[in-house]
């Protein structure tokens, strides 16, 4: 349970987006404790740790809760992960208020549990991705289910405009404009997108997907994996690097978009 005020209307939609992508994979939840608010109670103000929880007493709650804790992972095994929110004295997860500023670390009661990834619910939060890539061979749509597969083998739900009748047969049906439509509604339902940018240039589909994705505020990463430059210090485009993140190789894909975890180490 969180401070008074501080949650807002975006804090909602991320947590239930959480919840959803769990859902989606049949990722179990488990709740964990809250020490703040068993020891401040549930009307709290918000604070820091060291004005109001670096104590004795917060210390013994934390003791306690760290059991209860183990003892659910001794029960069930090590959790995939373990949710927190940024920036919370005891459940920050990259930074944490210790004092009035905020410093890097995880909070009092996530250090606790250093063995196991920690993820921000901001980070976890955005999962839909739209793969935009050249699909007119049968090789570059065998690499797109390539990719596609590494994705979601972390989780993350992938829309690709070939499974979904963007092929040669529907665009000789005169079908175009109903393939745009489907296109541009899932590139606005997305929350990233990933963009195959090889060859000597980027495929000028994926490029306008790329282009309307940064325009629309969402992330974009770039996947090349072709060897040849551009020019001097370019892979491909300065227009298409700028406004993304570069990956060199698909299996570098759920690094960069959640840099926390890294579930493909996980059987």
């Amino acid at each position: 349970m969180r401070a008074k005020g501080i949650t807002s209307d975006e804090d909602l939609r991320i947590f239930s987006a959480c919840l959803k992508r769990c859902e989606s994979f049949g990722i179990e939840t488990v709740p964990l404790p809250c020490p703040e608010t068993e020891y401040l109670g549930p009307g709290r103000e918000p604070t820091n740790f060291t004005e109001s929880l670096d104590n004795s007493e917060f210390s013994a709650i934390l003791d306690e809760r760290e059991k209860n804790v183990r003892e659910i992972f001794c029960k069930r095994g090590l959790p995939l992960f373990i949710l927190g929110v940024d920036s919370s004295p005891s459940c920050g997860v990259g930074m944490t208020y210790y004092s009035e500023r905020k410093i890097p670390g995880r909070g009092a009661f996530l250090s606790r549990f250093s063995e196991v990834p920690a993820v921000d619910v901001k980070e976890f939060a955005d999962y839909r991705i739209y793969l935009a890539a050249p699909l007119f061979s049968q090789a570059e749509q065998e690499f797109n289910l390539k990719v596609a597969e590494i994705l979601r083998r972390s989780y993350f739900e992938v829309f690709i405009p070939q499974e979904h009748g963007d092929d040669g047969e529907e665009r000789a049906d005169d079908r175009m404009r109903i393939i745009f439509e489907r296109n541009l509604s899932a590139l606005d339902h997305s929350d990233i997108v990933v963009a195959v940018i090889d060859g000597a240039d980027a495929d000028s589909g994926t490029a306008w997907e790329m282009g309307y994705a940064y325009a629309k505020g969402k992330r974009v990463i770039s996947l090349r994996t072709d060897f040849r430059s551009f020019g001097d210090g370019e892979l491909v485009n300065l227009m298409l690097e700028e406004s993304s993140d570069v990956a060199l190789h698909p299996k570098d894909l759920p690094f960069i978009i959640m840099p926390s975890l890294n579930l493909n180490d996980r059987p």
